[in-house]
């Protein structure tokens, strides 16, 4: 049972609830809420087309098509709308603008719909709880009671993000996310949302986690190999972290599969001090280059980053081409995006509107590009093309990936959400090189020789 206290000018007035009724919205016609799992099960289930909560942001998409081969060969299908249940009248309103736009530009404007719809909610921690895809790793009433922290700060905006891509990934793909909630011993936990083998996706995944404990000697190695420099009481560093992160497996070669992570860390210093920064990025690996897929991609998150700095592109592009890079084959995991870590500067305030910024593009410079594909034929050769590349994207992130090490190093970590980014099917053939003049050899060049996209 939990206390939930409302205060008012003249009288406080004390509640008692369980959680998960207070969490539960009015049902309106034609929805229905998502059942909250038993203390013995955590795991939760979105049904296609329900939402758990009645209110708070959404994004929708609408498209008529399907996955797979097409008989008229490839097309490109974007009807596209993205709308929060608390802007109908507006999506109304500008229907008739987005008619005639392409999928590109009807994302910019309904993101701007979106982004307005949680300014309006940004105080009330209890408001924005209702459309997310499970309740909070910190209890709801902590949040509210240090909504001023950037701990808070940070958790909100990491389980609006996974509730914001979770639901645009259900409107195009129309298959069901597995949400298992989880509790890490030692402190906090997380929400792993995970869709497999669906239409459009044969692995769609969007984790959260919030985590504190001790850092341990080979977590603090690493950082200190960073440069940082952290000194620990009675040779103790306690640590709090957390992040959203998302891998996005396609079935169709010709829609490619990204990821993006945005993580906040705290680390409190034998004199009470604390140590604080910021990291992330989001990239997009495709199996065949589409020189108008990667300029939408790469001008999104560039325009995200000249809002605050304008050098902030171009050095976190090239520090992104230069991450996710596969030292034993020579060459790229994709065609980049943007990547940093240690952002401590130029202040707490400014650095998490930084990243708020970058986790605002996640929907818009992605799910144009799958609604663009989703109809997109292909030929065996093409998939068997898919299956090796995904080869490489294992590589890196079990040999290379700093989150996956981090991850395994961290005593009671949960290591299905580790290795979630893993993709469900993936191939490896001796000596595969393509031949001269093909797409795949095209592809491949531009791997070993990065380019500059905007």
């Amino acid at each position: 049972m939990a206390t939930i206290v409302f205060r008012t000018a003249n009288k406080t007035a004390t509640a008692r609830r369980c959680l998960t009724s207070h969490l539960k919205g009015p049902a309106r016609a034609g929805e229905s809420h998502m059942p909250l799992s038993s203390a013995n099960s955590p795991s939760l289930t979105l049904l296609p087309g329900t939402r758990w909560f009645s209110r708070g942001p959404s994004v929708r998409f609408m498209s008529h098509g399907t996955a797979g081969r097409s008989s008229a060969g490839r097309t490109r299908r974007g009807a596209l709308a993205l709308g929060g249940a608390a802007a109908v009248t507006a999506a109304a309103a500008i229907a008739g603008v987005l008619a005639n736009a392409n999928h590109f530009q009807r994302a910019e404007m309904a993101t701007k719909v979106i982004q307005a719809e949680k300014k309006e909610a940004e105080d009330d921690i209890l408001e924005r709880c209702r459309g997310l895809m499970s309740p909070p790793v910190t209890d709801i009433h902590v949040l509210q009671e240090r909504k001023g922290e950037m701990r808070t700060k940070m958790e909100m905006l990491i389980m609006e993000t996974q509730a914001e891509f979770c639901k645009a990934l259900v409107e195009v793909d129309g298959g069901t996310f597995r949400v298992d909630q989880w509790r890490k011993e030692g402190g906090g936990g997380g929400v792993s949302c995970v869709l497999q083998d669906g239409k459009v996706f044969e692995r769609a995944g969007v984790n959260v986690s919030v985590v504190s404990g001790h850092l341990t000697e080979e977590a603090a190695r690493q950082m200190r190999s960073r440069g940082k420099i952290l000194k620990g009481k009675d040779g103790k560093l306690p640590f709090c972290a957390m992040g959203v992160s998302s891998v996005i497996h396609p079935k169709n070669p010709h829609i490619p599969t990204v990821h993006f992570n945005y993580r906040y860390f705290e680390i409190e210093q034998e004199d009470g001090s604390h140590q604080w920064w910021f990291g992330g990025g989001t990239d997009l690996t495709p199996v065949y280059i589409d020189e108008e897929d990667t300029f939408h991609f790469h001008k999104t998150l560039k325009e995200a980053c000249d809002k605050h700095n304008s050098q902030y592109y171009a050095k976190f592009k090239k520090w992104c081409d230069q991450y996710f890079y596969i030292k034993h084959r020579g060459e790229t995991r994709g065609i980049g995006g943007i990547f940093f870590d240690d952002l401590d500067s130029p202040s707490q305030e400014e650095a998490f509107d930084f990243v708020k910024s970058c986790t605002s593009t996640v929907v818009p410079c992605y799910l144009p590009i799958v609604y663009k594909h989703v109809n997109d034929s292909f030929t065996d050769e093409e998939k068997n093309w898919q299956q090796l590349r995904r080869g490489r994207y294992v590589e890196f992130n079990l040999v290379y990936d700093r989150g996956v090490k981090f991850g395994l190093a961290t005593p009671g970590s949960r290591i299905e959400s580790i290795l979630m980014s893993l993709p469900l099917t993936a191939r490896w053939e001796y000596m595969c090189e393509p031949a001269e003049g093909t797409r795949e050899a095209e592809m491949l060049e531009v791997l070993r020789n990065p380019k500059e996209w905007v």
